[in-house]
């Protein structure tokens, strides 16, 4: 397992989810929702300084496909943005990783709900707690595998 901060990256289409692992990559807590950029970077922006705030060495960042495992209008959404957040985390030497995170919002909201909490209430927190729910499926993932979960994206796109 390698040693070293990890952020979780839920990318929706209004706010994006922030999680962080601890030094040993063993449990995912969340950050903050970042409210998405229209236009320019400001998202971005944020990211990259909770990176650098928190010394972490990679950003996981969930690929939602269907239940089938087909990419979406969402897939398209989040691999763009991760290659954007690629080229901005590249001179911090900060890595991008896509990995598949089907359900992790309905997983988020349902332990919501199992907390007590309304989804009128937590909008705000979903995002965060779905963030944890990838970043920890991918911290289980590296940990059982012994390699490192998803794939990487390039500066020149996802590879595989």
């Amino acid at each position: 397992m390698r040693v070293g901060v990890r952020l979780g990256i839920d990318v929706g289409k209004a706010r994006i989810g922030v999680a962080r692992s601890d030094l040993h990559g063993m449990l995912a807590t969340p950050v903050e929702t970042v409210p998405r950029a229209a236009d320019g970077d400001a998202d971005l922006a944020r990211i990259a300084q909770i990176a650098a705030e928190l010394e972490a060495f990679e950003a996981v960042v969930g690929m939602p496909l269907n239940l089938r495992g087909e990419r979406t209008p969402s897939t398209d959404d989040a691999v763009a943005f991760a290659e954007r957040l690629a080229a901005r985390l590249a001179p911090a030497d900060v890595a991008v990783r896509l990995v598949d995170e089907r359900l992790s919002t309905v997983s988020a909201q349902g332990q919501l709900r199992q907390a007590g909490k309304r989804t009128k209430q937590t909008r705000s927190i979903i995002d965060q707690a779905a963030a944890v729910v990838i970043l920890q499926h991918a911290l289980d993932l590296e940990r059982s595998r012994g390699e490192e979960p998803g794939s990487a994206v390039t500066t020149e796109g996802t590879s595989h």
